[in-house]
């Protein structure tokens, strides 16, 4: 017999009332073990859901800045830039939309310095960089935050005439590699270098965006950023050396003048001068140049049947554009006339000049022997002569009196430029609502006439980019939805 159980009252109860207690007892622990893996299956596609969308949004991220890649080579197709530099105005830059997703170009502005937050959209002229391969130690070694050590190492590492004074560092190293002997391919080989540091590569800005974002350093607390190495350097640069201008006619290679007017490239730089300014005023210049009209005369006309006895190669050789435009004593006016029909090698290519219209206030410092007030003087200048920067003479006149002696470093060699063929797109992406970042950098090149992708860089792994305006701007638009 089984013992019943017993009310509050001492009353006997049935047994299956007990057995009915205990099992509703069962059923609501299992409804609540039920009611839990429902909450947590339900929690889990949530995340799921969440996840799920932000992949759909990265891969929109990624479409748009596939996008924008076709839309830069679209505009620089349609609107030959000739050298220029694209104006902001011309193109969009900013908040572009790509169906649901949008994208930003991060620029630079070489004209101001760079505040706190103060961020550029843009394409970015590699020419207004120096060229790590064709640049000389004097005017590297300059550059904001370098040393002497990887001034030494950038030497070694594209030297093709044997080994340097670093090479014996690298075959210590764990594992050990080469020094490279060739031209740098590109800038991000000089991680690999001896002296190389990311404090002296990157400085202040960490995700390399150009502003000094509140998440980073500023080491000297004066609000301004202080970037590394990487934002100055390039390897791209170079622009086409036609043997003709556009009219069809040949270009003068100023490099063979010789002193008198038998010689075929003085001959072509007489009738060059004659055709733009008159032949009184042509005798002029090719007698400050050290150019004598010898048997004949300054006439593009004359036969010259008996060469005079002094048609000897210039000397000093012109060494420069710039060398030429002292040397001549054309006015900077007359020098932009013909600066596109002069030439200096029969190369088809200019590697590694710079163009003085875009270059930022340290990288000129860096060509004036590190003085950063002519530096800014040159900047300065140009801001306020934007009308007068057709050709490289405007440097000259900047320059003026109190800092002409530097003018003689800008003409040491061929550095100098207002031609920009290679740009940088910065390119970054918002997928759908503001999610799925992705940033990737571009660099386009039209010096064969068509625009080629010739870098990319996937630089999502260093973070946000677009600053704290864009991202308000989200954070606002996600709350109003």
């Amino acid at each position: 017999m089984i013992a019943g159980t017993h009310s509050k009252d001492g009353q006997r109860l049935p047994a299956g009332a007990a057995e009915s207690g205990s099992t509703l007892i069962i059923v609501l622990w299992i409804a609540f073990g039920l009611v839990s893996l429902a909450l947590y299956f339900a929690n889990s596609m949530t995340f799921e859901l969440r996840a799920s969308d932000n992949r759909v949004s990265a891969q929109s991220a990624d479409e748009a800045i596939g996008g924008a890649a076709r839309y830069i080579s679209s505009t620089l197709s349609y609107n030959a830039t000739n050298g220029v530099l694209p104006g902001i105005t011309t193109y969009s830059n900013a908040a572009v939309p790509v169906g649901e997703s949008h994208f930003w170009l991060i620029g630079r502005d070489t004209n101001n310095p760079v505040g706190p937050g103060k961020l550029c959209f843009g394409l970015v002229d590699e020419a207004s960089k120096l060229s790590l391969n064709r640049a000389t130690s004097n005017q590297i070694v300059w550059l904001p935050r370098m040393t002497t050590d990887l001034t030494t190492a950038i030497l070694d590492w594209r030297s093709t005439n044997g080994p340097g004074t670093t090479e014996m560092y690298y075959e210590t190293l764990q594992p050990a590699y080469e020094c490279k002997s060739a031209p740098f391919e590109t800038v991000d080989e000089l991680r690999l270098l001896y002296g190389a540091s990311m404090d002296i590569l990157v400085g202040e800005d960490v995700n390399r965006n150009g502003v000094l974002d509140p998440n980073e350093n500023d080491e000297n607390q004066n609000g301004m950023l202080d970037a590394g190495v990487l934002e100055y350097v390039t390897v791209y640069t170079r622009e086409p050396n036609p043997a003709t201008n556009s009219s069809g006619t040949a270009r003068v290679n100023i490099t063979n003048l010789t002193s008198s007017l038998t010689g075929g490239s003085s001959r072509s730089l007489s009738t060059l001068l004659q055709g733009s300014f008159g032949q009184p005023r042509a005798t002029q210049i090719l007698t400050r140049l050290g150019i004598t009209s010898g048997s004949g005369s300054t006439n593009n006309q004359s036969t010259f049947t008996n060469p005079p006895a002094n048609n000897f190669p210039l000397t000093p050789p012109i060494t420069s554009p710039l060398q030429f435009y002292r040397r001549s004593g054309m006015t900077s006016t007359e020098f932009a006339q013909i600066a596109n029909n002069i030439m200096m090698s029969s190369s088809s290519y200019i590697q590694g000049r710079v163009n003085v219209n875009t270059a930022s206030a340290p990288v000129l410092a860096a060509l004036l022997g590190g003085d950063t007030s002519a530096g800014q003087l040159l900047v300065n200048y140009r801001q306020s002569n934007a009308g007068n920067l057709n050709s490289i003479a405007w440097v000259v006149d900047a320059l003026g009196q109190n800092y002409s002696s530097y003018a003689s470093l800008l003409e040491a060699g061929d550095y100098l430029t207002t031609q920009s063929y290679q740009f940088a797109a910065d390119v970054a992406a918002l997928g759908p609502h503001g999610r799925g970042y992705r940033r990737v950098k571009f660099i386009f090149d039209t010096s064969s006439g068509t625009p080629q992708i010739i870098y990319r860089q996937d630089l999502s792994q260093l973070g946000w980019a677009l600053g704290n305006d864009v991202r308000q701007k989200w954070l606002a638009a996600k709350d109003t939805r």
